[in-house]
């Protein structure tokens, strides 16, 4: 089968990326052929078959400078002629027998679909967040949970001007979404795949998907993640460092614990993260040092202030035989067992983070057979067969 995975960005940015990374590796040791459609960029994987045909790199965070730089970058947000071009072309050389679309939005615009569809290529799509509910992605307004857009549409966005406390960019939102919605710009879309239970309810209450959503858990290739051999280590988050992920909370617990923390990651909020003694940054590191940082601990943290999907620091830190402290948030609950591969807090709330990342560390042994039981879980649960099965009747669903 001929495989074309579809994303804006093509490097190992955030959870999304890795899940269209590994995925594909699969893939391919599976036998299919594999090939990536996005947005051209620098940080980009390097030898991209069909990079000549990407649309050119936009940023919109923070947007273009000037009112003409703004209003072009708008423009392509709610439609860009360029990446459809593009998809078009590499559809013609590829000829893939389905198109799996990850993260679209902006950058590349529901106007990939409709090359997709002008094509006769069956498409499949992985939600890796809340965009096609919520106009600013993560139901949050101004760093708060809110579902306020879920069941009363995106102009809700506009009311509450929750994209940063900006009315202007927040009626940007909530009209790009109103108009992909009006024009049913997603209805190409065969088969949606939520890798959580709480994702997919959040489609459901937002009439998104009707009868095409399908849950799938992302997987786990323990075969290729070495367990943790003895007890031991500190606290490790591993992430995208942005507000919403909670690095602030984690920083400020670590403080009252009294605890050293790992930090592996880059994103917007890295400047602003304060910087002790206790804290150690990493930056981005290489799948490889990344597991080796997570074996090193006893403990990861994942602090998130917002309704997570299914995030794989969870998943990879099971993997690697390391127990998971995370909030109680959108679908963490549905991956930690308390008191058995990990505990459960509420967000922002440092002093019951920290107190659970001292319970944990109290008893190393313990955290020890938490971690393992972290990994039987992934081992049972998410395996990359399973998935792959999963995946490949969803492709034959849109196909057939």
């Amino acid at each position: 089968m001929r495989v074309l995975h579809v994303n804006k960005f093509l490097y190992r940015r955030g959870g999304a990326e890795g899940y269209l990374f590994d995925v594909a590796r699969l893939q391919e040791r599976a036998g299919d052929e594999v090939a990536f459609f996005g947005m051209a960029h620098v940080d980009n994987d390097p030898g991209l078959r069909f990079e000549e045909h990407f649309p050119s790199q936009v940023d919109l965070d923070p947007p273009p400078p000037g009112v003409r730089g703004r209003a072009e970058a708008a423009a392509r947000m709610i439609w860009s002629t360029s990446a459809r071009q593009g998809l078009a072309r590499t559809l013609k050389q590829f000829r893939p027998d389905v198109v799996h679309m990850h993260n679209v939005y902006h950058q590349l615009s529901p106007s990939v679909v409709a090359a997709c569809r002008d094509a006769g290529v069956p498409v499949v799509m992985t939600l890796h967040d809340y965009k096609l509910a919520c106009p600013s992605y993560q139901m949050l307004d101004r760093g708060r949970p809110c579902d306020a857009c879920v069941t009363g549409g995106p102009w809700q966005a506009a009311r509450r001007s929750c994209k940063d406390g900006s009315r202007s960019a927040s009626t940007l939102l909530a009209v790009e979404s109103w108009l992909h919605r009006r024009f049913r710009a997603y209805d190409g879309v065969g088969v949606f795949i939520a890798p959580s239970d709480f994702l997919a309810g959040v489609m459901t209450r937002a009439g998104v998907g009707a009868g095409r959503l399908r849950v799938l858990r992302h997987p786990v290739d323990v075969d290729t993640i070495k367990v943790k051999e003895k007890p031991g280590g500190g606290v490790v988050f591993a992430g995208r460092l942005a507000h919403e992920k909670g690095v602030d909370t984690l920083i400020e617990a670590a403080d009252i614990a009294g605890l050293d923390i790992d930090i592996a990651g880059d994103g917007p909020a890295l400047a602003q993260l304060p910087r002790t003694k206790r804290t150690h940054f990493h930056g981005r590191l290489p799948k490889g040092e990344l597991h080796e940082l997570i074996r090193s601990a006893a403990v990861v943290a994942v602090p998130s202030r917002w309704y997570e999907n299914q995030p794989l620091a969870v998943l990879e830190a099971f993997g690697c035989g390391v127990p998971v402290v995370g909030t109680d948030l959108g679908g963490l609950p549905e991956l930690i067992t308390p008191g058995v591969d990990g505990e459960v807090v509420p967000p922002d709330e440092p002093s019951s983070l920290a107190s659970a990342l001292q319970r944990t560390l109290k008893d190393l042994d313990l955290a020890f057979s938490m971690g393992r039981a972290g990994r039987r879980k992934v081992e049972q649960h998410f395996s990359p067969a399973d998935h792959l099965a999963g995946l490949n009747a969803a492709y034959g669903s849109v196909a057939g």
